[in-house]
Formats: C-alpha cells, structure tokens, sequence
C-alpha cells in the first residue's frame, strides 16, 4: 500500500490539486506493482493514501508540486525505481498540465496492517 504526500506551492489551484488526487491512486499503484503486490486495476479502500499539503511560511521549495511516494521494498521493485519513478512523472505532466513539479520514490524496508 503506497502512501503518498503531496506538498505544494500556495499558488497551485485547488482544482489542479483535486485533479491530482483522482488521478495519482491509479498512476501511482501502476508505478509499483510487482510481482509481490501486483496491481488487478480495482483499487480498495486503503490500497493507496493520499496526503496534501501547503508550503508553509518557513519551508523552502523551488517545485511547485512536490509528490513523495513510500512503498514497501521489495527487491523486484528496488531493481528499476529509476525507471518507475520516471515513468511515473511522464504519466503525471500530460495528464495533469503540471510542468513544474518532482516526485520522490521511497522503497523502505515496512509492514502494513489493516482491519478487514
């Protein structure tokens, strides 16, 4: 299950952002699958979580979007995080209109429990 943080500038629109959040479960659980937790394309609730949030007075960011990923390590994932997360971005940009932006790939060693 990924988890997603998304930070941005105070200039972005809502309703850009609102796009982004209906479009990143989809994108980003495509952007992970592997052959541990492979993607059927119906996602579940819990299966994605999505987090935004505004650049505050003091944080500093030269993107206007900034998207972190976290997904659990899986060697199969790990081998080509390069590729995945490029691609992910070249899905983003033509979707989204979104040009001044960057996503972070993070594959930590986790565990993930939730109810039925």
């Amino acid at each position: 299950m990924p988890l997603v943080e998304v930070t941005c500038a105070p200039g972005v629109a809502e309703s850009k952002l609102r796009e982004l959040g209906a479009l990143l479960p989809h994108l980003v659980s495509k952007a992970v699958e592997c052959p541990e937790e492979p993607y059927d394309g119906a996602l579940r609730p819990g299966d994605v979580e999505i987090r935004f949030r505004r650049l505050g007075p003091l944080d500093r960011s030269a993107l206007d979007v900034v998207i972190e990923v976290r997904s659990k390590w899986f060697e199969s994932r790990a081998a080509n995080r390069q590729e995945r997360v490029d691609g992910l971005h070249a899905a983003i940009s033509p979707a989204t209109g979104l040009r001044d932006f960057g996503i972070y790939l993070s594959l930590p060693t986790a565990a993930w429990s939730q109810g039925d």
